[in-house]
């Protein structure tokens, strides 16, 4: 069956996004739902040994087809081939359908970190809604699977390029998204401490840089901070008139401080030349999306607690959490992010704006829920889960303690509220990962 997705009330998601600030993002769930989850690659090679392959095939499309529902004509068509473990890759067969925008309505919209986690399914959304998008990445945690299903689009291009170098082009819009580490946190520190200098760089020059363009082009210019601004707060909930807690010399500063120096550079810009901004403080948002990072000396999935425990969960692994679990975080779905992205670079808000789930938890409940939602999507789907350990190692240094936004200012100037409970976003994610370990490809 179809995955069914219900909000609050109990009524059926068909859509994300909204018309609001004179700019339509409302689009189908279930096509957004066919790019990010479709499959990598199908099992169909014919082989002497083909009766398994059939079999794993047919597993393989069963678990995604819930998610893909009638759009299987836009899935990619590469295959594998499991007697030489070789994969025959291809492009799409057709792109997506995209809304047709005449000339005047259609925006040309650079995004920085488009093919990293946040990043591409901010370009998947535009792309849909008929704007020209250009991503920008050095693929040092994103990857080019991201965002393959449009290559080639007339709308999409994409540029290996790192923003800590000027780069030129005409458009309308500028968005800068994390590059250095996925915006996915609590994240440990080796993510962004793998390269310490390179992180503060790209925050410093980066932003320098593409202020510089945002400047020559006029284009409205939108940046993706961090609730890492605040640091381990002493101020909860968060508001963003809160100036933070943060150790500028401590292991994680080279994040957190390069976060606050380019919101910094943001609004210098701002006041002195007249760039008209936006800055977004992202909370902690999961995303159904994987992504490689390019050090072989960094796990995956190292750090990024919600992806971490659905796989351990459903491995049958131990589940590790950090520390006693007592500390706190607040968990965002993707969808909810995308809106709050679109809606802050539509209006008239200049001030830094919160984007976050307020449901609080501990991790220590996190992990539980998690747990218990693995083991549901297990036994619906007829197989007798195992109950996994939950294990606590040694806490980070410097990890905070608590974070929770205060979104009081996104509900009164955006009119955006999460609409994506914690329970809901993770029943997706479990189904995603374990159609990806299905697949063969996690």
């Amino acid at each position: 069956m179809p995955i069914r997705t219900l909000d609050k009330n109990g009524n059926v998601i068909t859509t994300v996004g909204f018309n609001r600030f004179g700019f339509d993002c409302e689009v189908s769930l279930d096509v957004l739902r066919s790019l990010y989850l479709r499959p990598h690659y199908v099992i169909t090679a014919s082989s002497p040994t083909a009766t398994n392959d059939e079999l794993e095939g047919k597993m393989e499309e069963l678990q995604h087809a819930r998610f893909t529902g009638g759009y299987g004509a836009y899935q990619s068509k590469s295959i594998f081939h499991p007697d030489s473990q070789s994969i025959s890759y291809t492009t799409l067969s057709r792109f997506p359908p995209v809304k047709l925008l005449s000339p005047s309505q259609r925006k040309r919209i650079l995004v920085t970190g488009g093919a990293g986690f946040v990043g591409s399914h901010l370009v998947d959304r535009l792309m849909i809604l008929g704007h020209e998008v250009t991503v920008l990445d050095n693929f040092f945690t994103g990857s080019k699977t991201t965002v393959s299903h449009w290559v080639g689009h007339p709308n999409f291009e994409m540029v290996r390029h790192d923003v800590v170098e000027p780069f030129m082009i005409e458009l309308n819009h500028l968005t800068i998204l994390p590059r250095n580490i996925p915006p996915c946190m609590p994240c440990l520190p080796s993510h962004y401490q793998f390269n310490s200098v390179k992180t503060i760089k790209t925050s410093f020059m980066g932003t320098l840089n593409m202020l510089g363009l945002a400047k020559r082009t006029k284009a409205r210019f939108l940046i993706s901070s961090t609730s890492e601004v605040y640091g381990d707060p002493e101020v909860h909930p968060q508001h963003e008139d809160y100036w933070g807690h943060v150790n500028p010399i401590g292991p994680r500063a080279c994040y957190d401080e390069g976060k606050r120096v380019a919101e910094t550079l943001t609004y210098g810009f701002h006041r002195q030349d007249g760039v008209d901004v936006r800055v977004a403080r992202i909370f902690n948002t999961y995303v159904p999306r994987i992504c490689i990072l390019i050090s072989s000396t960094v796990n995956p999935f190292d750090g990024r607690v919600v992806s971490n425990f659905i796989v351990q969960a459903l491995r049958g692994e131990d589940m590790t959490v950090y520390g006693d679990g007592k500390q706190t975080r607040s968990f965002q779905y993707i969808h909810d992010l995308v809106d709050g992205l679109i809606a802050l670079m539509n209006s008239d808000e200049t001030r830094p704006v919160n984007l976050g789930n307020g449901d609080e938890f501990t991790i220590g409940e996190f992990a539980e829920l998690v747990r218990d939602i693995v083991e549901k999507v297990q036994r619906e789907d007829g197989v007798e889960p195992r109950r996994v350990n939950i294990i606590y190692k040694p806490m980070p240094t410097d990890d905070p303690q608590k974070r929770r936004p205060d979104t009081t200012r996104a509900k009164q100037t955006l009119q955006w509220e999460p609409r994506w409970t914690v329970r809901m976003g993770l029943e997706e994610m479990v189904r995603y990962y374990k159609a990806k370990m299905v697949e063969g490809s996690l």
